[in-house]
C-alpha cells in the first residue's frame, strides 16, 4: 500500500517563513502599553524612580484622538513586601496620570500632568507620547518608610483610563478590545 506524499519545496518554505515572520512584525506593532524598563536608586534617603514605557494607541483610539476625545493615561507605581507564604503585600501606591489630547487650531499635540497641573505642547504625537514614557528621577518614596529586614519591589504598569472618557463612547470602550489598553505589571527589586 502506497501513500500519496506531498513535498513542499523549499521556495514554498521561504515564503511561509516570510509571511509568519510579517505577521510577527504587525503584530509586534499592534495597539498596546508596554514597560520596557523600570529602576530606582536610593539618593539622599529617597527612592528615585527612572523608567521607560512603549505606548502604541489603536486605531479607533487614535481616531478618538483626531477627533476631540481627549486621553487619559495612568501609570500606577506600586511598592511591594516580599512575602515567602503569602501574596507580597502592597505598602505603597501612587498614580501618575497624563492627559493627551489633539488641538486642531494649533496642530499640536497637548500633554498635561493631572498631577502637578504641568501642560507642554508637541509638533507630533510621537513625541508626545515619547514624554509621557520618559520617567526620569521620579521621587517614589522616602526610605525611612519602608521597615529594615524586608525585601521589597518595585512595581509600575500603565493603562488608559475608560472612566474618562465621554460617555457615549465609554460604553463602546468597555466593549471593545481596541480600547482595553494596559500594559502588564513590571517588578524590579527595590
Amino acid at each position: 500500500m502506497s501513500g500519496n506524499v506531498t513535498l513542499i519545496r523549499p521556495s514554498a518554505l521561504r515564503l511561509l517563513a516570510l509571511l509568519l515572520g510579517l505577521l510577527w512584525v504587525i503584530s509586534g506593532l499592534a495597539a498596546s502599553f508596554e514597560v520596557s524598563s523600570a529602576t530606582t536608586q536610593l539618593e539622599g534617603g529617597v527612592y528615585r524612580l527612572s523608567a521607560q514605557i512603549e505606548y502604541r494607541l489603536s486605531n479607533v483610539a487614535l481616531d478618538a484622538l483626531q477627533n476631540g476625545v481627549p486621553l487619559t493615561v495612568e501609570i500606577e507605581m506600586e511598592v511591594r513586601r516580599r512575602r515567602p507564604w503569602l501574596w507580597d503585600e502592597t505598602v505603597y501606591a501612587l498614580a501618575q496620570r497624563f492627559q493627551l489630547e489633539y488641538h486642531t487650531l494649533s496642530r499640536q499635540y497637548l500633554v498635561s500632568n493631572l498631577n502637578s497641573g504641568e501642560r507642554r505642547g508637541f509638533p507630533t504625537r510621537t513625541a508626545a507620547l515619547r514624554f509621557m514614557g520618559r520617567i526620569s528621577d521620579f521621587p517614589l518614596l522616602d526610605r525611612s518608610l519602608l521597615p529594615e529586614g524586608e525585601r521589597y519591589e518595585g512595581a509600575l504598569r500603565a493603562r488608559l483610563d475608560l472612566e474618562t472618557l465621554p460617555a457615549p463612547l465609554r460604553l463602546f470602550a468597555y466593549l471593545s478590545e481596541d480600547w482595553r489598553l494596559s500594559s502588564d505589571w513590571y517588578t524590579w527589586p527595590l
